[in-house]
């Protein structure tokens, strides 16, 4: 596409430029924070945000992805919300409201429906989970040493659980989930190392919330935390017939290309979650449908002490360092939903401090965090790439960006 073409385009989808105010700002409760008044002078960027805007432009140019978003809040305010390129290979013009599969930034989504029943008191970080759900030891004695804290941090010693991992026909079913956890054999002792919860995250705390409150997480985060905050584009998990979602892409690496007759994991896994049958089922650690403008939201509202939907005391426990320890060969500081940067390759930026944290997806999709400068960043994607592009992607953007706006 010609560069000034693409340009205009993206300066077209600037802070809801092109989008009926409604779909720009919600519906929920939560003040100026959660509906910001959109722009209508669709030839303009917001000053000071151009160069974003020309990095942003730069890797739909270069091919690195059909569509995507991008939405900063600095000092409170929505300064950036993005959206260029098409929903797919031959998909519509993408929209600030176009919703897109979140993958494992769905986690802190996830994270944050067990913070909220912290703050109602139905539960605490150090509880067993077998406190509240006498079963879930059934398959291995050993699991009643598991907390809530373990889980949340990735130490529980479940972080597989092939029995659904490896099952995508029963991710629609709670019950069969449930069981298939309560069954699950531990992998090491809880507590003793860390293992990123790739898919079993979601397992273990959906089980959690329907011992404790007999609901699923997708209708707690919404009640409790999406609703609230005005993010109206946001679920876990489709619900209904509630809009198309942008189609995956799964970009293979130089040798994949040359054997078309064999896909790879990114093929495979772009195909999977295009499926309507998963995008519609609840799974708490990839399943998040929503826009970039409402992950920013939400870490707008974390870096606000949690505003009216989590404590200051529970938003702390959120947002601050739990464990610092190698992790598939690599050293990790992970918080209770949440990791954190500062370390050499961080994806969060080269210029990530140590006090940053958020959390990335499959598909070059990052979001974090920035006490030190007040900025909340979301970028999501449809195009998935292997990790080194995909870091230097995100990594650039979020150098850009803390750059311009620091």
């Amino acid at each position: 596409m010609e560069r000034r073409k693409l340009l205009g385009s993206i300066a077209a989808a600037a802070v809801g430029s092109t989008v009926p105010a409604s779909a720009a700002a919600g519906s929920g409760s939560g003040g100026d924070r959660s509906h910001p008044k959109p722009n209508r002078r669709s030839d303009i960027l917001p000053t000071g945000t151009e160069r974003i805007a020309e990095t942003f432009s730069d890797q739909l140019e270069r091919e690195l992805h059909h569509g995507a978003q991008l939405a900063v809040y600095h000092e409170d305010e929505l300064v950036v919300n993005l959206a260029g390129g098409t929903t797919g290979p031959d998909g519509d013009e993408e929209r600030i409201d176009t919703r897109h599969v979140l993958f494992s930034t769905t986690k802190p989504y996830t994270a944050a429906v067990v913070h909220h029943l912290v703050d109602r008191g139905l539960i605490d970080y150090d509880d067993y989970v077998v406190e509240h759900w006498p079963a879930f030891a059934r398959g291995d004695k050993r699991k009643k040493n598991v907390t809530i804290r373990h889980v949340l941090s990735h130490q529980s010693g479940l972080h597989a659980i092939p029995a659904i991992d490896d099952n995508p026909a029963v991710w629609g079913d709670p019950d069969e989930k449930e069981r298939l956890v309560e069954e699950a054999e531990l992998l090491y002792p809880p507590g003793t190392r860390t293992d990123y919860h790739l898919l079993s995250y979601g397992w273990i705390i959906d089980g959690l919330t329907r011992n404790v409150v007999g609901r699923q997480i997708d209708e707690i985060a919404e009640d409790a935390i999406f609703e609230p905050l005005g993010m109206d584009d946001t679920g876990i998990g489709l619900e209904g017939e509630h809009g198309e979602v942008a189609t995956l892409v799964g970009f293979e690496p130089y040798s994949q290309i040359t054997e078309p007759e064999s896909p790879g994991y990114n093929a495979y896994v772009a195909d999977l979650f295009n499926r309507p049958a998963v995008q519609h089922s609840v799974v708490g650690a990839a399943t998040g449908i929503g826009t970039a403008r409402d992950l920013a939201r939400f870490y707008n509202c974390l870096l606000n002490d949690g505003e009216d939907v989590l404590s200051e005391r529970v938003t702390h426990a959120f947002t601050s360092v739990e464990v610092e320890q190698a992790e598939d060969g690599e050293y990790t500081r992970r918080g209770l939903g949440v990791r954190f940067g500062g370390q050499p390759g961080d994806d969060f930026g080269v210029t990530a401090s140590h006090a940053v944290y958020g959390h990335g997806g499959l598909g070059s999709i990052m979001t974090w965090a920035d006490p030190d400068n007040d900025i909340a960043f979301a970028y999501v994607t449809n195009g998935i790439r292997d990790g080194y592009e995909h870091g230097q992607r995100v990594s650039r953007l979020g150098d850009t960006v803390r750059h311009e706006l620091s």
